[in-house]
């Protein structure tokens, strides 16, 4: 699992510890120095931590203008033990909401398993947005068929168009305008 690394390939186009409005700005990352971990595994130090212990991310991309970003998962999203949207709502994603973000696309290919607990947070940030959309795509079919049994899919839009979108040989922009076109199709 340490040579999972989130995607890098768009650091020529921001550095969420470069940018001041991010929750990870000035974080200092140790190359040499596997400080995180899933159970017994040891993770790439890139990933970001935001108080969960099974589930981490790194925030690849968020344009202001356009109110989007682009945040990659790693671990177990675990919250009947962790309450990890508890977290993830408040340590990023308010913080990201505050700042004007109201479309957000989660790459959930490195997600290994999810666990449900309810869905009180999923319900809170699909209301902080009211005029945006949460996109999950390439999500492993077994964990978003758990989002689905406990009804977080009517927050969060899964399937379909959304399952195995190839994203990492585009910009940014391209990835928003492909989610954004899908989503469109869906709720229009």
């Amino acid at each position: 699992m340490h040579d999972i690394e989130p995607y890098y390939r768009w650091r020529d186009d921001y550095i969420a510890a470069e940018d001041k409005y991010s929750p990870f700005f000035e974080t200092k990352y140790n190359e040499f120095v596997f400080d995180k971990q899933i159970y017994n595994y040891c993770i790439h130090p890139q990933w970001d931590s935001f108080g969960s212990s099974t589930l981490y991310l790194k925030v690849l991309f968020v344009d202001y203008d356009r109110r989007y970003c682009i945040i990659e998962f790693m671990g177990e999203w675990n919250d009947a033990l962790h309450n990890d949207i508890m977290f993830l709502k408040r340590e990023v994603l308010e913080l990201m909401v505050q700042e004007g973000v109201t479309k957000f696309i989660l790459i959930g290919e490195n997600i290994l398993n999810f666990h449900s607990s309810d869905d009180c947070y999923y319900e809170e940030w699909f209301q902080d947005i009211e005029d945006g959309w949460i996109a999950g795509i390439n999500f492993r079919e077994h964990v978003v068929d758990e989002f689905k049994r406990n009804n977080i899919d009517y927050y969060i839009n899964f399937g379909g168009g959304l399952d195995g979108v190839v994203w990492r040989n585009l910009k940014p922009i391209q990835v928003f305008k492909k989610i954004e076109e899908q989503l469109i199709k869906r709720l229009g």
